[in-house]
């Protein structure tokens, strides 16, 4: 009987989003990946073990939470970390690089395990979370219309499509565009897999070294990297999309897998931010709380993926970059407007919700910490000086009084 109830909650359109969001996650930021593989010396047999472990953990951990907690649980590699490992791996050992992985997941391990996470996220406001959505999507918005100026006939086509289907089948949107798109990009001979052939890579175990100088110079700074610019956006992405799920489960789960792959190059899972808001709009299903089957399609062509590890980066990269980020920044066009009209309705919380859109979508980074995590260091300080009582503001501005 649950079986049977769970499969009435599946739709053709969740199934597309699970797919959009696994299509945008690998095109956006793969080559960042194999970036920071190289960057520890792997050669491509291991880099492909890499893939097809990433694309196991997150399946794994999507599918899993996704289904124990009825809600759009997508898992991801942190983006974030995978450039600052680009940047601080060279010259590092593969098997101090692998200890890296081992150490930072502990450490992540640690945060759910004692809750210190989960209290961090009880203080931060719902207009800040969604005002830092906001800021982590803009962009994927603005590219799709910026690809307009690189090839006006696909994008505008996807754009055109996306419109007409809007006003007539909403759910069907995204995958007609989707449709238009590949169909325009085959006419203009923009897809090509260069003749290589699609393989497995077997899963290869490599032993941690640990080295005091990499864990304190390298580990430290990648978990504070992965806590900051991945699970918080993607718990803030959660809570502002309107699903209040248990925090620290959810950063131990992803975690402690982490963990124990993390000898197989995996060399971070955590909660998505982008992709998952993918699979949480109207578009997904009318009803929230059938919008959980879209993260768990995403796991399955997580699992896919993974078994195709391989040659990943030949199918993701077989596509045009401007159809990419027009399929990307449609299926994201209602999340953002929604993140936006949460972060802005609270006119008490308003200032300090700006001031978290606007550092959060600035792309800065400081101290090797994106502007998310900043975005909301920002907004935090803006509400808590502008929350404070009368009395104690004529103090801050009249400091003599």
């Amino acid at each position: 009987m649950l079986f049977k109830n769970r499969l009435q909650d599946w739709s053709f359109s969740a199934v597309i989003a699970g797919f959009v969001a696994v299509l945008v996650g690998y095109t956006s930021s793969a080559a960042i990946v194999f970036q920071a593989a190289e960057a520890a010396g792997a050669n491509l047999a291991q880099i492909g073990s890499w893939f097809t472990m990433l694309g196991f953990g997150m399946g794994v951990t999507g599918i899993a939470l996704s289904l124990y907690y009825r809600t759009p649980i997508v898992t991801a590699w942190s983006t974030p970390g995978a450039a600052l490992l680009v940047t601080s791996l060279p010259g590092t050992s593969l098997n101090d690089a692998i200890g890296v992985f081992v150490f930072a997941s502990g450490l992540i391990l640690l945060s759910g395990v004692t809750g210190l996470f989960a209290k961090m996220m009880r203080y931060i406001p719902q207009a800040l979370s969604a005002a830092m959505l906001a800021g982590i999507l803009l962009r994927f918005g603005l590219d799709a219309f910026v690809s307009l100026q690189t090839n006006l006939l696909l994008a505008g086509g996807m754009c055109l499509t996306y419109l007409i289907a809007r006003r007539l089948i909403a759910r069907y949107s995204v995958i007609l565009s989707l449709c238009v798109g590949l169909a325009i990009a085959a006419w203009q001979g923009d897809i090509a897999f260069h003749g290589q052939a699609v393989h497995f890579a077997a899963p290869e175990f490599i032993m941690p070294h640990f080295s005091w100088e990499k864990l304190v110079g390298i580990g430290l700074p990648f978990f504070v990297v992965s806590m900051a610019s991945q699970n918080a956006p993607g718990i803030a992405t959660l809570h502002a999309s309107g699903f209040k799920v248990p925090v620290s489960p959810l950063i131990t789960v992803t975690a402690l897998l982490a963990l124990i792959l993390a000898p197989f190059g995996v060399y971070s899972i955590g909660i998505a931010a982008i992709t998952a808001a993918i699979c949480m709009g109207k578009d997904v299903h009318p009803d929230p709380n059938k919008r959980y089957t879209a993260a768990v399609a995403a796991g399955v062509f997580y699992l896919l993926a993974g078994v195709m590890g391989g040659s990943i980066g030949t199918l993701f990269t077989a596509l045009p970059a401007p159809l990419i980020h027009t399929v990307a920044g449609l299926a994201l066009l209602g999340t953002i407007s929604g993140s936006l009209y949460r972060a802005l309705t609270e006119e008490k919380q308003r200032d300090a919700a700006i001031v978290t859109f606007l550092i959060t979508a600035s792309g800065i980074q400081l101290f090797g910490v994106g502007s998310a995590f900043w975005g909301l260091i920002g907004g935090v300080l803006t509400h808590g000086i502008l929350s404070l009582p009368e009395k104690n503001q004529e103090k801050i501005s009249n400091p003599r009084s």
